[in-house]
Formats: structure tokens, sequence, C-alpha cells
């Protein structure tokens, strides 16, 4: 059974290796929508995103023979970064297969991490049938980018020191991808105070949760096509998924105009540095996609803040 406790557990085992992210107050923005903002930066995370958390409690937990034969994965590049940084940490080869379209910023911080970088497909999907067939043929150990345990549970340490960092909160909004991040934060918020609201965002155009929480099973898209690269994932995990389905008050969706005011709002009037995935939780608390109550306590997680420089000028022009 996924719970809380395989989150304190990973909190424990990461604990002292990761950073504790800060939790900035957003006033400025926060008066816009009439509630109390405050900002989970885990763009100011160990490389730059809160997969750092996920990848190191799965390689700590690594068997002998995996730790010799090395990890594969397939990722757009946040957690390509993180797996590279864990696996260079405990002196574990780390190959990572990213799409052809890959942001160049995030292949070159894999492959400075210590990653051996492969680049194959053009989505996500043909990533992944690739890194499945270097396992195979290399032996070497798959670790999911969302759709295991131990990865959610490392992300879901998350939501242990957020709850630590404030009281009384009414809402929490949570971007997804594959929805690593926000089951590892249900099954610990709701364990730990289920009137809590949680509410997870995706992209119009990677929407894989929405549409999997609409026909009532995981759902992989046939075309995914956003500017949050990091919330790109072709499909829901089957893990995620029923957690998720569980759990979430609702899954909500967000343009990418709306993601790329809000990486603007964010520079601007919280001098914070995030990509536009780290921007998405963000931009439905701006655009009330959420139902929000005047005076609510909100807390939005800026999931990561690997920008390519050339992109983010674009983005906020």
């Amino acid at each position: 059974m996924f719970d809380v406790s395989a989150v304190r557990a990973a909190r424990e085992r990461i604990s002292g290796r990761v950073h504790t992210t800060p939790l900035l107050s957003a006033s400025r923005l926060g008066r816009r929508v009439g509630v109390q903002l405050f900002l989970k930066c885990e763009n100011l995370q160990k490389t730059g995103s809160f997969k750092a958390r996920g990848a190191l409690n799965k390689v700590s937990r690594l068997d002998a023979s995996s730790r010799d034969r090395g990890v594969v994965t397939f990722s757009a590049g946040n957690h390509a970064q993180s797996l590279a940084w864990a696996a260079a940490a405990a002196g574990v080869r780390a190959v990572v297969v990213m799409p052809t379209g890959a942001s160049v910023a995030k292949v070159e911080a894999s492959r400075s991490y210590g990653a051996e970088v492969v680049l194959h497909g053009a989505n996500g999907m043909e990533a992944l049938s690739h890194a499945r067939e270097l396992e195979r043929e290399h032996g070497l150990a798959f670790v999911h980018p969302f759709d295991d345990e131990l990865v959610a549970a490392g992300q879901g340490t998350t939501a242990l020191e957020l709850l630590e960092q404030v009281d009384d909160l009414d809402v929490i909004v949570v971007p997804i991808g594959g929805g690593g991040l926000i089951a590892g934060m249900l099954v610990a918020v709701k364990a730990i105070n289920p009137k809590i609201r949680v509410y997870g965002v995706e992209p119009t155009g990677a929407a894989s949760m929405r549409v999997s929480l609409d026909s009532g099973r995981a759902e992989q898209l046939d075309v995914v096509n956003t500017i949050a690269d990091g919330l790109a994932a072709p499909m829901a995990g089957e893990l995620t998924f029923a957690v998720v389905q569980r759990y979430v008050d609702d899954v909500v969706l967000v343009t990418d105009g709306a993601i790329a005011d809000a990486v603007r709002e964010l520079l601007l009037s919280a001098k914070l540095l995030a990509e536009p995935a780290g921007a998405t939780a963000t931009a439905a608390v701006l655009t009330k996609a959420i139902p929000l109550r005047d005076g609510d306590r909100v807390a939005a997680v800026v999931s990561g803040g690997n920008v390519d420089i050339a992109k983010l000028t674009k983005t906020i022009a």
C-alpha cells in the first residue's frame, strides 16, 4: 500500500541530501484573486526541480545488482538531470533517453551531471520505447520518471515540508505531468489534514490525467503540445492515476498563454525564475481555474526552474 508511511520513510532516507526549499509569501499576486498565496519553491531544489527527491529515494534503494548494471530512464529533462545527479552520487551508471526536441539546456545539464544522454524519438512515447530497449539489451535497471512508488514517495516529501512551513492551509495546487508529484503529495496531505483541498493542474495540450479521470482509467495521449515540457508526459501512470482518482479534489486545465503569463508574473512580482511547468500551478491560481474562496490560504508548488534562456525570452515577451 502506497501511503504516508512511504513518504515519511523517503524523507528519512533523503534528509540532508536535498534542500528544504523555502516557502515564500506572494502577497501581491494573491491579492489579485483575493487569497493569501504562498509559493513552495522547488525551482530552488537541487538540479532545479522537485525531481531530485524521487530520484534520490529510488537510487538509494537499488539492490547491489542494479547498482552494478546501472540505470536507464526516459525524460523530457528534469527527471533526466535528477537521476543523473542521484546516480553519480551513488557511483551508478545512468543512461537517459530524451526526445530529439528536448531542451538543449536540459540535455547539457544531464550530461554535466554525468549521464549518458541518448536523443531518440519525436516524443515521450518513442523515448520510452527506446529506453525499454536499452534496458533489455544492456541489463540496465529501468527507473520510471513518475509511475514508481519510491519515486512518488520521494516527491511527496515536498508536502511534509510544506505542512510544517505554514499553518492552516486551505488549498494546495500542484502541477501534473505523469502524476508522481501530486500522487506523493496527496497521500501525505490527505493523511495529515484531509480538510485541505488539493487541486492538480495540467496544460490543455497535455491533459493525460484529466482525460484519464474522465474515462475512468489511465490513458495515453496521441499528441502532446505545450510550452510546459516538464509536464508533457504522454500518459498518466497506473499508480499515480489510482492515487489521484482516490484523493484529488479536482484536476483543472490552463492554457499555454496563462502559463506564459505566470512565468512572467513570478519573475517580475515574486522575483522567482520558473520554467513553464513550474509556473503552471500559479497560472491556475491567477486565472481562478480552481475554485477559490475569499481569504483562502493557498500554496502553489513552483515545481522547477530549468529554463532555456532563448525560450524564456520568447515566453515573457
